[in-house]
């Protein structure tokens, strides 16, 4: 229930923006500052929201993040103002969130084995993936027909049983008889960095990767002006580096002193831990081609409202429950790591099966394979790659292991958005601007056009005073260069994803559930030489 409000919160928020808009009497820049904040605050604190898991007991983390987060959505459900929005729906839910998060994969983790691991992280990613994929249909239903303060007024129903549930439910997370010390200097240095990284990465695009495109500015005061030689961006993407390094070697020197780490690198020795984030950062990155691009396309290039375009992500969710579930029976008789190699393959499949088929005629029909094998694959792998992840993770570490897969799904996220989002944007100026160049409009109109185009990208209008028939000629031209975008954007992610599959056989192979019953402790080994004495006797 917990994990359904996290991966729903932004989404369902997205096809919000023109009403809060208009409600607010404010503009899109400020507003930008809500969503971008909430990932970057839930991005920033996962490690050290699970390392306090790890110190102070995963269902304590739990019920307190969950609190937050209904604290959060308390207060953006009744804000009148971007401020008040930016406090409950950023930073306090996604204080709440970084606790919530790796809070979930450390109780399963540590609770279930053998086939009821299998089980449950096929659950966990089957909510994890539907949650996201639903959330625009649930964001448009709301605020069409209520109001999108409603997008945080169920986090107030649901909240309070998960709560409850933690309660009744979950047994307490034993926590070591040794209380440990926080490690307040890893901690500050790995928020900044993992901060100014995803930062980096999700506003690349708007300030310009290498030369400014607009001035950063922080409350309304102008930090890195436009006029500069090169944009902020670099300069952000060398202050994270450079943080990131001071932690590590923050944290190698605490673990030669005998502290305690705010995260220990040995485990990083783990091959299937290493391995498997690796593999989670890539997989996140070619995740995004379906996820951001097919919007893009359906409401900017066919012209759907959010809500019908979000009426067609509908099935991939529904086929990723579907793929989840059969991952985790599938995990009864192959190995684990074999059902997340072929959710890859089968998730690549069907990236490259609609970037085949997308054009400005595409139907839902045609679309539907596509959305199957995707939604499968993406079922297989997702779940079962987050157990790969954590199956050789001790107990005491495995919130802040939890922390990290999700810090790096972020992580992946956001440079798939930027690479994928960039990879959309100049192929579909491009093709647009080639168009213009060879359509019948007056010379002045393709000048302004091809000008407008450069500016805009994808969210191209017309000028004011255009004719109606050149406007539909520039819709028909719009609609042609945003397909030819989103083709290559689709198999560039196909294209990642298959390397994610290439990776994945770097992971060792994870015992299967009947494996696992042969090593458990109560387990005896039968002795041939005993049962052949045995029938001797008879």
């Amino acid at each position: 229930m917990a994990l359904i409000i996290i991966a729903l919160d932004n989404t369902v928020l997205t096809v919000a923006i023109p009403t809060i808009l208009r409600d607010f009497h404010t503009e899109l820049p400020s507003l930008q500052w809500v969503l971008t904040g909430y990932s970057l605050t839930f991005a920033t604190l996962l490690v050290i929201g699970g390392r306090l898991g790890d110190i102070y007991g995963a269902r304590r983390m739990f019920i307190l993040g969950a609190a937050l987060f209904g604290l959060g959505s308390f207060l953006a459900s009744i804000a009148v103002s971007v401020p008040t929005l930016l406090l409950g729906e950023s930073l306090i839910e996604g204080i709440g969130a970084s606790l919530m998060m790796p809070a979930t994969l450390a109780i399963l983790s540590n609770t279930f084995a053998g086939p009821e691991r299998a089980k449950a992280f096929g659950l966990w990613g089957a909510v994890a993936g539907a949650s996201v994929a639903f959330g625009p249909v649930v964001g448009g239903y709301l605020t069409t027909n209520y109001s999108w303060r409603w997008s945080f007024r169920i986090n107030l129903i649901v909240v309070p049983m998960a709560i409850l549930g933690a309660l009744v439910f979950m047994r307490p997370t034993p926590t070591g008889a040794r209380r440990q010390r926080i490690d307040i200097p890893g901690a500050m240095l790995l928020a900044a960095g993992t901060f100014l990284l995803v930062f980096g990465l999700s506003e690349g695009g708007i300030y310009g990767w290498l030369h400014p495109l607009r001035t950063f500015t922080v409350l309304g005061h102008s930090v890195w002006p436009s006029s500069r030689p090169v944009s902020v961006i670099p300069v952000v993407f060398v202050l994270a580096f450079a943080l990131l390094v001071g932690f590590r070697a923050c944290e190698r020197a605490r673990d030669r002193g005998g502290k305690d780490p705010l995260f220990e690198f040995q485990l990083l020795e783990h091959r299937s831990f290493r391995f498997g984030l690796i593999t989670t950062a890539v997989l996140a990155m070619g995740q995004l081609g379906f996820l951001f691009v097919l919007p893009v396309f359906l409401q900017d290039g066919k012209h759907l409202s959010a809500l019908h375009s979000g009426l067609w992500m509908v099935p991939s969710g529904l086929f990723i429950m579907v793929g989840a579930q059969i991952g985790s029976r599938l995990t009864r008789r192959i190995n684990t790591t074999f059902v997340v190699r072929a959710g890859l393959l089968l998730e690549a499949f069907g990236l490259f099966s609609l970037a085949v088929v997308i054009g400005p005629d595409l139907t839902f029909a045609a679309a539907l394979p596509s959305f199957a094998a995707f939604g499968i694959g993406l079922g297989f792998a997702s779940s079962q790659l987050t157990n790969v992840v954590l199956s050789e993770i001790p107990t005491t570490h495995a919130g802040a292991a939890s922390g990290a897969n999700t810090a790096v799904r972020q992580i992946g996220a956001a440079l798939g958005i930027a690479v994928i989002g960039s990879v959309l944007s100049t192929q579909t100026t491009n093709s647009a601007t080639r168009q213009v160049r060879l359509s019948a409009l007056p010379p002045a109109l393709r000048s302004t056009v091809i000008a407008r185009l450069h500016a805009a990208g994808v969210g191209f209008t017309p000028p004011s005073g255009t004719s109606a028939t050149a406007v539909a000629t520039l819709r028909h031209i719009l609609e042609q260069g945003l397909a030819d975008g989103a083709r290559p954007a689709m198999f560039f992610a196909a294209f990642v994803v298959t390397m994610g599959a290439g990776l994945s056989f770097l992971i060792p192979r994870i015992a299967t559930p009947s494996d696992e019953l042969l090593t458990a402790p109560g387990h005896v080994e039968p002795d041939p030489l005993a049962a052949m004495e045995a029938l001797d006797l008879l």
